[in-house]
């Protein structure tokens, strides 16, 4: 059976730019993704053809061939579309299928919350000691840690007052930067703005630029009754302040429950 036309396969015009190849052909992986549609050969030959397209399309001297000599350009070995690999050799899927895997989790799109998950605070554990009697009644305790929280000065965005974080000029704001080996293209986290797509040219004074300061912090805990010797007890959100305005990480608490002189403990019995 001839092929289509590469245009008519991504519902495009022949004056199309990059960004609505883009993303017409992620409309159809999405749609036509052999991992949505298990079994189903049609759907499987309809992404393998949208992917051939966009292989072509993207890659401007293989879509300028194609636009002369149609098909032809790629007959016989003419153009080769990259060893089997049907047009990915020219074209950059990267960007493409993150977002794609994306829309399986419920997300879409490095948008500045997901980039901003690099910047996260760190988890914190805090160990606590308790009595047998104790943790038969349960508790509150005033626990006290060194930390970092978010700076009062710039509000976290780690920016003097007045001024706000620049596109990183590294990556260009996308937190992520790219480089080809051979038919593949590998991404990885942007060095010099960790994936936040940001960079301070105007650091705050008082956190330079960190948008987090250390801090001695005090907080009230509950021990639950019945804890048991080992538990881990995980506080949201109480943990250190993240970079630049990330999100804060959690604090752990880990109990330690004291040998007693007469009572034994077994799960939840008591024995002399």
């Amino acid at each position: 059976m001839a092929k289509r036309d590469f245009y008519d396969v991504l519902g495009v015009g022949k004056d199309a730019n990059p960004d609505q190849l883009k993303s017409a052909y992620r409309k159809l992986a999405v749609k036509y993704h052999p991992d949505k549609n298990p079994g189903d050969k049609t759907a499987e030959e309809k992404f393998k053809e949208a992917s051939e397209a966009y292989g072509i399309l993207s890659d401007q001297e293989k879509k300028q061939n194609y636009d002369n000599f149609g098909h032809a350009a790629f007959e016989n070995g003419g153009g080769r579309q990259g060893g089997g690999f049907g047009g990915f050799s020219g074209a950059d899927f990267s960007d493409i299928f993150e977002d794609f895997f994306g829309d399986f989790g419920g997300g879409g799109g490095r948008s500045r919350s997901n980039r901003n998950s690099n910047n996260r605070g760190s988890d914190l554990r805090y160990d606590l000691s308790i009595t047998l009697e104790e943790a038969f009644e349960g508790k509150k305790q005033d626990i006290k840690f060194s930390t970092t929280e978010k700076c009062i000065t710039c509000k976290g965005n780690g920016s003097k007052p007045g001024y706000s974080p620049d596109r990183c000029t590294y990556c260009g704001g996308n937190g992520k930067i790219r480089s080809n080996q051979g038919f593949f293209t590998v991404q990885q986290t942007c060095p010099q703005c960790s994936g936040s797509g940001e960079e301070i040219t105007n650091p705050c004074i008082d956190c330079n630029g960190q948008g987090k300061k250390q801090s001695s912090k005090k907080i009230s805990v509950t021990i639950p009754r019945g804890v048991d010797d080992g538990t881990r007890i995980r506080l949201a959100g109480k943990g250190e302040a993240g970079t630049r305005g990330g999100a804060t990480g959690d604090l752990y608490l880990f109990i330690n429950v004291h040998s007693h002189d007469l009572f034994k403990r077994s799960d939840e019995n008591l024995f002399f």
